[in-house]
């Protein structure tokens, strides 16, 4: 079991760098960042770039796994995506992880911004992304004709990754095809409807699908649950995050110093 840290970059990014340096050093497997652009049209919420900030984190940190959780690809150029994750790799020395899915809200987050926001026209886009991304991230030239992308390129240098950083993809269950999707890649972010979810849930929603060989199961636990009763079921990554709410940058930074819930 690894155990990660899913953060909405939104605080002071010297903040933001410290609590990923002091999950390393309590032993923390993982630090992953939200990708918003403006969360919702009420708030006011300061919110930064996750990208940028990544690249802060691997200059700030020497081994936990660092990525998005997660970028909603429709609204992403896929070829910028993959150029971002082969920088991440690099400036990592290898600890780039892709997390995506559809993203919410579809108001704040794409209505607003005149993007689509149909969530079947926007899995076309993520589909179609993904697979651009699976190959562009390969090194080789790139001459892809599908459904929402065409294009012919080749981007260099490839990531210190083989045969690429792995892509998880997150789901709402107990919807079929974000589970049928992360099925064709490197691993599964099931989200119950406050995010977090039981063992059972999650047994009922994985079920007995054939899991492809290194795949990742990961999982935001109900606090109380035992580590042991989400290992028991194949859980290989247990994500503690937060809501953003008055005082949240505090009371995460106090918990990530405690270090995981299995030390």
């Amino acid at each position: 079991m690894q155990f990660g840290l899913s953060i909405p970059p939104f605080t002071d990014v010297a903040a933001l760098v410290a609590m990923a340096r002091d999950a390393e050093e309590a032993g923390w497997d993982g630090v992953f960042l939200w990708d918003h652009l403006q969360w919702d049209r009420i708030s006011g919420l300061d919110i930064h770039d996750p990208w940028v900030l990544l690249g802060a984190l691997a200059a700030s940190t020497s081994r936990v796994r660092l990525g998005t959780m997660v970028t909603p690809l429709s609204r992403r150029r896929p070829w910028v995506v993959a150029k971002h994750v082969t920088t991440l790799d690099h400036l990592s020395g290898g600890r780039a992880v892709l997390g995506v899915g559809l993203g919410a809200p579809a108001d704040a987050e794409f209505t607003a911004f005149g993007d689509v926001a149909e969530d079947r026209e926007r899995a076309v886009l993520l589909d179609d992304g993904l697979a651009l991304i699976d190959s562009l991230l390969r090194g080789d030239r790139v001459a892809h004709e599908g459904p929402a992308f065409q294009v012919d390129a080749q981007l260099r240098p490839r990531p210190v990754q083989e045969p690429r950083p792995p892509i998880w993809v997150a789901g709402i269950a107990p919807r079929r095809r974000p589970l049928e999707r992360a099925l064709r890649w490197d691993g599964l972010v099931p989200l119950g409807p406050d995010g977090m979810m039981r063992p059972d849930e999650v047994a009922a929603y994985v079920g007995d699908v054939a899991r492809p060989d290194g795949w990742e199961l990961v999982v935001s636990p109900t606090p109380g649950v035992p580590v042991d009763e989400y290992a028991s079921i194949g859980v290989t990554w247990l994500i503690s995050s937060t809501w953003p709410e008055p005082g949240w940058p505090e009371e995460l930074h106090t918990r990530i110093r405690q270090g995981p819930p299995n030390s």
